[in-house]
């Protein structure tokens, strides 16, 4: 038989594929309307000012991250210990339910900031079990010198579903509230389908058995001694939590650029838009050489074009900075989920995605509370420049500090030493 030239030839990377793309659209869209609705409760309904909204869509993230932080070793555990599509699939259907729950309360209007702030949080239960489940299929279902292509191709499902979620969830909210929630059950339970039909994936087991939380301590120790993967996780936690932008974006939606839930959908969608072009030329042409330094300046990218968002008052350049800071995150994200997987053993999968996982959510999620916090000091463009610059800054540290990351020449399984003075020959 013809070995397969690209992830597309293989059956379950096909349905994986698909799986994924639907789910990313359905759940994306839901997560944006919810800022939404939540910012515009509060603007409307508890009469809140500006910075007083901008500050609880802060704290919106730290409801979704709360269950993150507390499942995490859970959840990489049970995907290095179970069927993976099964934990994977059982994920979806709790953001099924919580997608089907929003519509009817939308189209009932009762919603209010407590229920809001239930639901963000069981999506965040649900999200920490579908991560580590899910990136860790995909190693199982590709050779491993097709795994680079195949992460290639999942960004651009990522970034299909991220543009054409929100965009169509916004003009679908303008239309009737309630239709883009219950569009997103029925795209989650499809997800679930197509996931449960993709053969059977169970990390291997070690012949003697192990304490489910000593195997969770396994994992945690796993990545906190390894300098390499250790650089890798945190770069992303610490410099997405300082320059997240995306939590601002109701903010200068509704009050800045003044373009509403279309606009949103839009300034959404961007940056998957720029990320989806690097991924597209990603899948055709991996990257291959200096991947440490090439991961670091996409870093530098991301903050620099988030500085550039935060003081831009027109809508076309904003928009073209939100493409130009997801274009420098997918070259960060490309490389650092490569790297992550090619050097961390299968059995091991799991829990480090989900250490991996818990700090994508921790940047994404703390970053939320970090930027509502600063807009009710500084005002939302002020949260967001101070946040880019916080980016780069971070960038440069961590280019000092973990030198083994400005050593990666290519994705094969790295140098490590705990004491190292020289790189590597």
């Amino acid at each position: 038989m013809t070995e397969p030239t690209s992830p597309l030839q293989i059956r379950d990377y096909r349905l994986f594929w698909i799986a994924r793309l639907v789910a990313i659209a359905a759940t994306v869209s839901m997560v944006v309307l919810i800022g939404y609705q939540t910012y515009d409760i509060a603007r409307a309904d508890y009469g809140m000012g500006r910075r007083d909204a901008a500050f609880i869509l802060g704290l919106l993230g730290v409801a979704q991250f709360i269950p993150l932080m507390l499942l995490t070793p859970v959840a990489g555990w049970a995907a290095d210990k179970f069927d993976r599509r099964r934990v994977a699939a059982t994920a979806n259907g709790v953001d099924c339910c919580i997608a089907v729950l929003l519509a009817i309360m939308t189209w009932q209007d009762a919603l209010d900031l407590p229920i809001i702030f239930c639901f963000a949080a069981a999506h965040g239960a649900a999200r920490i079990f579908l991560g580590p489940a899910q990136s860790s299929i995909a190693p199982n279902i590709v050779p491993p010198a097709l795994l680079p292509k195949a992460i290639a191709l999942g960004s651009i499902a990522f970034t299909i579903g991220t543009v054409a979620g929100p965009a169509a969830g916004g003009f679908l909210f303008d239309v009737e509230p309630a239709l883009p929630h219950a569009l997103s059950a029925v795209m989650i339970a499809t997800s679930a389908i197509l996931i449960s039909i993709i053969r059977p994936i169970r990390a291997k087991q070690s012949d003697e058995p192990v304490h489910p939380v000593r195997q969770m301590v396994d994992g945690a120790k796993f990545v906190w001694f390894d300098r390499f993967l250790l650089g890798c996780v945190s770069l992303d936690l610490f410099a997405v939590l300082l320059g997240g932008a995306t939590a601002m974006l109701p903010v200068f939606a509704r009050d800045i650029l003044q373009v509403g839930t279309e606009g949103l959908g839009l300034m959404r969608g961007a940056p998957a838009l720029g990320a989806g072009v690097v991924a597209l030329i990603f899948s055709f042409r991996p990257l291959e050489r200096n991947v440490g330094t090439k991961m670091l300046w996409g870093v530098a990218i991301f903050g620099a074009a988030t500085i550039g968002f935060g003081l831009s008052r027109n809508f076309g350049l904003s928009l073209l900075f939100l493409a130009i800071l997801g274009a420098g995150d997918m070259i960060s994200v490309f490389i650092r989920n490569s790297l992550v997987q090619l050097n961390t053993p299968d059995e091991m999968r799991g829990r480090v995605s989900s250490i991996s996982g818990l700090a994508i959510s921790a940047s994404n999620e703390l970053g939320e509370m970090q930027s509502g916090l600063a807009a009710a000091l500084l005002g939302a463009t002020g949260a967001v420049v101070f946040g880019g610059a916080g980016a780069i800054f971070v960038t440069a540290l961590w280019a000092w500090v973990f030198p083994e990351l400005r050593w990666a020449k290519t994705f094969a399984p790295q140098y490590r030493k705990q004491e190292v003075k020289e790189p590597p020959s």
